[in-house]
């Protein structure tokens, strides 16, 4: 059991510092807990060389300060990480991989590429790990098979439910004419709300958001708070990857933590075996 301790241990400290990093990469926390460690290392190695106490103290001082402010300025992306881990409970494989029969990348990119080449504005939230039926029930319940002929409907202005924004759960539209959070980041200034509210959602949940602009026609993708326009039809490609992903096959493909636990399964078997455990 002594042996087991340490390799258990390490095992632990991988997963939590790994998934923290991995959760964090690309997002404002995720920056800041960069900038902030390279500052901290620096300061810690220049403190350490000259014996400055006082500095030491600061720095400790400035670090729990830090720990504590970070967790109201980056409520968005602390909720979103524990919602992700929360979601791994409730995840039915059954229900992904029926619903992937149901709805393909090819039947849904041919669906946008209408209503693009029509300019007809939409907006699609596909749910993968975290739960979105609390902005599903801000709108009409559909809970219907996903066809050209109903998203062209549903889409069409003045129709009650062109306007909002559509879950999709299982390869079925769940609900549509749904309020999405609005983004304040500053570099959507010049975007409409649709894409403010597709990237604003991105930003609180995993989903993968695809927008048709009702301007310009072109397909734009939100996932973590990013978001790609595409205006070409030389994309066609990578636009039925990002509708791949966000229509997962199997449980590993969701999120990042379910891929971590058997990295860190494996570490402890590699491990152990080196101890003929």
């Amino acid at each position: 059991m002594e042996i087991l301790s340490p390799i258990i241990e390490i095992g632990i400290l991988y997963f939590v510092i790994y998934a923290i990093l991995k959760g964090a990469k690309g997002s404002r926390f995720g920056q800041a807990l960069m900038g902030v460690g390279i500052l901290v290392v620096i300061l810690a190695l220049f403190t350490y060389l000259f014996h400055f106490y006082v500095l030491s103290l600061l720095i400790k001082y400035l670090l729990m300060y830090f720990a504590i402010s970070s967790v109201v300025i980056f409520q968005p992306e602390i909720r979103r990480f524990l919602a992700t881990i929360g979601a791994l409970g409730s995840i039915d494989n059954s229900k992904i991989i029926n619903g992937q029969k149901k709805l393909s990348a090819e039947l849904f990119f041919d669906i946008i590429q209408e209503l693009s080449t029509k300019k007809m504005g939409a907006l699609f939230a596909f749910e993968r790990g975290i739960s979105l039926r609390g902005y599903e029930e801000t709108g009409t319940s559909l809970d219907a098979i996903i066809t050209p002929e109903l998203m062209i409907t549903l889409f069409t202005p003045p129709l009650p439910l062109h306007d909002g924004g559509a879950v999709i759960r299982n390869g079925r539209i769940s609900s549509a004419h749904c309020l999405f959070p609005v983004s304040h980041n500053p570099v959507l200034a010049r975007n409409g709300m649709r894409h403010r509210a597709a990237v604003g959602i991105s930003e609180e949940t995993d989903a993968i958001v695809i927008i048709v602009s009702e301007e310009t026609g072109n397909i734009s993708i939100a996932h973590n708070g990013k978001m790609t326009t595409f205006t070409s039809n030389t994309n066609a490609t990578l636009i039925k990857r990002w509708i791949s992903k966000a229509l997962p096959s199997d449980i590993s493909s969701i999120g990042f933590l379910p891929k971590q636990l058997g990295a860190v399964e494996k570490i402890f078997r590699n491990l152990t075996k080196g101890f003929g455990l």
